[in-house]
């Protein structure tokens, strides 16, 4: 029950109540935030009005109401500060990494670039930061490709190539060979 009319308590708490309360300010997860509400809370119950509280803690008497109106609304849970941001939406992730896991199935090579050219045809438009970061979360790695012409040599032609320059290359110097300096 929540009075504004300035008469008798505040808040009606009920003894089981400031047991939680009071576990709640004393846990070592309680930040001042939450230790300071829950003394709005607790003082509200004593029969102090919003303005005195606010004197009290330093706050204004509108943000006591509304954490008081808060408590009242959905209990113990006001207390804590909400995350900022939005919630994360779950089934649009799931679908995402699908879809790159569907892609990534392909064998080839990809640039997240690439990537998020290519997760478009899903009806997924995302950037090439966007898909690092959702290749992260799922764990995938990636590493710097290697420059190399190996796929485009012809095995004959190379073993050729090499024993010529095997050929070329000088040959060891014999011990006890005179070397003649000029």
């Amino acid at each position: 029950m929540l009075y504004t009319c300035g008469m008798g308590p505040l808040l009606q708490v009920s003894e089981d109540e400031r047991r939680r309360l009071r576990e709640i300010a004393r846990s070592a997860d309680a930040g001042w935030v939450e230790r300071e509400r829950v003394e709005m809370v607790l003082l509200a119950a004593e029969g102090w009005s919003a303005p005195r509280i606010g004197v009290h803690l330093s706050r204004s008497a509108a943000t006591v109401r509304r954490v008081l109106r808060a408590y009242v609304q959905k209990g113990p849970e006001a207390l804590f500060p909400a995350l900022p941001g939005r919630k994360p939406d779950v089934p649009h992730r799931q679908f995402v990494e699908a879809a790159l896991q569907s892609i990534l199935a392909l064998p080839r090579a990809w640039t997240a670039t690439q990537l998020a050219r290519a997760i478009e045809a899903h009806g997924v438009h995302l950037g090439p930061r966007q898909v690092r970061r959702y290749l992260g979360s799922m764990g995938a790695g990636w590493r710097r490709t290697q420059l190399t012409l190996e796929h485009k040599q012809d095995a004959r032609s190379v073993s050729a190539a090499r024993q010529a320059l095997f050929r070329l290359k000088k040959s060891p110097r014999r011990e006890g060979a005179v070397v003649l300096l000029g």
